[in-house]
């Protein structure tokens, strides 16, 4: 089945990593009154797609009402690895417990492609849905992103173990700053649900559960931003590989 993408940046993504494997393109108004519709029309059609020209109500009715940003297109179903697919040498992961909100699955999404993780984890139940409202929220990053949806995530995480992957969960309530531990071996960041943090079986899964480095004011930090600096550091002491 095709995915509908709505919005100017998540469509010239697909377009960018699917190329005419991109079904349908449409955009809003006339040629010449929106410089980036134009753009994006001209970029699609230079590969090969066939780009239709409508007018606001049509899309919104397409696009059942999300925010398209006057663009929307019909993309291939984004590939859905398993862990054995992985390649577990000098991998750095990131796996995510229950993270149910779309904006935040998303933009962990994007960070994990522009840091350079091996792949994101996360289990089928009680996870945010790979929807129109994630596509957006990565900017586009989704369609270069390494995607691993598993049963259990504890299963998950022992199998990981098993291969000799570190796991390390973030945690308030740590034993160590995550500084403190080594990422540069082969390694996966289990992060948890916003409000809730890593269930007691993930934890009990985890060889480490570090906390982040932060003043006192603060006792947390939204889900995607700590997968953000999580990712960062581990690139930090790999010297950005």
């Amino acid at each position: 089945m095709a995915r509908l993408i709505c919005g100017l940046q998540p469509v010239r993504e697909a377009i960018r990593a699917h190329g005419n494997k991109i079904t349908k393109v449409e955009v809003e108004g006339v040629q010449g009154k929106q410089p980036q519709l134009d753009a994006l029309a001209r970029f699609a059609t230079d590969q090969g797609i066939e780009v239709h020209r409508v007018d606001r109500a049509h899309l919104e009715k397409w696009t059942k009402g999300a925010r398209h940003q006057g663009a929307a297109c019909l993309a291939p179903d984004l590939e859905l690895l398993t862990l054995r697919d992985l390649p577990l040498e000098n991998a750095l992961l990131l796996a995510l417990d229950e993270l149910e909100d779309p904006q935040n699955f998303g933009a962990i999404l994007r960070s994990s492609v522009a840091l350079g993780a091996t792949a994101v984890i996360w289990p089928e139940h009680r996870s945010a849905p790979l929807s129109p409202a994630t596509f957006r929220a990565s900017a586009g990053a989704v369609e270069h992103a390494t995607l691993v949806k598993v049963g259990s995530l504890t299963q998950a995480l022992a199998e990981l173990t098993a291969r000799e992957v570190q796991v390390v969960g973030l945690d308030a309530n740590g034993d160590a700053r995550l500084d403190e531990i080594d990422l540069t071996v082969p390694t996966v960041l289990v992060v948890g649900a916003e409000g809730k943090g890593l269930r007691k079986p993930v934890k009990s899964a985890c060889d480490r559960l570090a906390k982040l480095p932060m003043t006192r004011a603060i006792g947390s930090l939204n889900a995607s931003v700590a997968a953000a600096l999580a990712l960062y550091e581990a690139r930090r002491q790999r010297h950005f590989e």
